[in-house]
């Protein structure tokens, strides 16, 4: 795993950084409540951070698992393919809904015999522009994340040495793999497949999108106004930034832990540093209205609920995020946040349910 996560990474600062710069002139004439700075970054409460702008063209692919159409095809049958699963019914799909965002629309996922998982899943949209997975980003790559689920007990709850023997005994998947891959059924395989399948779910060409490549009328007022506190009085971007909507990085904001969880540590589970307790990775907010509830928990349903409780400065606790403080936001001013969030809404994704081999 170790190649793909060093050239995944490589690729995507690239990628990143391009897209910033090509925003760059296009903000500049459009909004003037923040200060900008040479290189595509903004400035907002006094920290500099990469400005928000339209995504790149394309998703970086890491050099050792390039995408091409027979790859894409078998990681999409496998991704909606139940039989990664202990009882043969619980797929990537099961959790990460293309009806729902790429998300589950439940507080937390359920799993094989009904478990209960502890964390809300994640959308699938963007995650090839991510360079860790999961909320406390403990895999390095999509390929790593893709077989994490398999062998969780309260997911998946396989192996992955009996998921490898089960499908290489369907017919369908000998033959893919061998056409793909040159090789049988394997583990690789799998994962390279169904990452390689994800990096094709993309949220993009949204009414910011537009509006920040020259249609003045692609974003209404309260979306443009709600920019402007996003960049500004609302210190949004100083986490969500860059073309993505996200630093990449885990901040402790104080949610309340519910769920079956008593306590949820977050990246702390990853790094062992005190610092990291209750921290969790800063999610994209492309296409967010589509994939409530929100937080590692799911704890808020809406998007009004979310800005209600940063507007409060978080929960206080030991290990509180600096960049998270009181915001004083007036009401007027909190819907249009949200409108500005709502216009962050992707074309839809096309979507055709895949036949499974027997």
């Amino acid at each position: 795993m170790s190649r793909h996560r060093q050239g995944y990474r490589y690729m995507a600062i690239g990628c990143l950084a391009a897209s910033v710069l090509a925003s760059l002139g296009t903000f500049s004439i459009k909004v003037q409540a923040q200060s900008l700075v040479p290189g595509g970054m903004v400035i907002a409460d006094g920290t500099t951070v990469p400005d928000i702008g339209p995504l790149p063209t394309a998703v970086p692919i890491p050099p050792t698992n390039l995408n091409y159409a027979a790859k894409i095809a078998l990681g999409k049958q496998l991704y909606f393919d139940g039989r990664l699963s202990k009882n043969n019914a619980v797929s990537c799909a099961f959790c990460h809904n293309p009806g729902t965002g790429f998300a589950d629309p439940r507080q937390t996922s359920i799993g094989v015999g009904g478990g209960v998982g502890g964390r809300q899943a994640p959308t699938v949209y963007n995650t090839g522009f991510l360079p860790l997975q999961f909320w406390d980003g403990r895999a390095g790559s999509l390929e790593e994340q893709a077989i994490g689920p398999i062998v969780n007990p309260v997911e998946m709850a396989e192996t992955h040495e009996n998921v490898v023997k089960k499908l290489g005994k369907i017919k369908g998947y000998r033959q893919q793999f061998h056409a793909v891959f040159g090789t049988d059924v394997n583990l690789q395989g799998i994962a390279e497949a169904i990452a390689a399948y994800e990096r094709t779910v993309v949220s993009t060409n949204s009414a910011f999108d537009k509006y920040m490549l020259g249609d003045a009328d692609a974003m209404d007022g309260a979306a443009i106004r709600g920019m402007a506190l996003f960049k500004g009085k609302a210190r949004c971007v100083l986490c969500h930034n860059g073309p993505n909507f996200t630093d990449n990085r885990f901040h402790n904001l104080g949610v309340p832990q519910t769920g079956p969880m008593k306590e949820d540590l977050g990246r702390y589970y990853v790094t062992r540093q005190d610092r990291d307790k209750g921290a969790f990775k800063t999610p994209t907010l492309r296409s967010i209205a589509e994939t409530a509830p929100y937080m590692h928990d799911g704890v808020f349903k809406t998007l009004e609920e979310v800005v209600d409780f940063l507007d409060k400065g978080g929960a206080v606790n030991p290990n509180l995020s600096p960049l998270i403080k009181p915001l004083g936001l007036t009401q007027r001013e909190k819907a249009d946040l949200v409108g500005f969030l709502n216009a962050l809404a992707g074309e839809p994704v096309k979507f055709e349910m895949p036949k499974l081999p027997k």
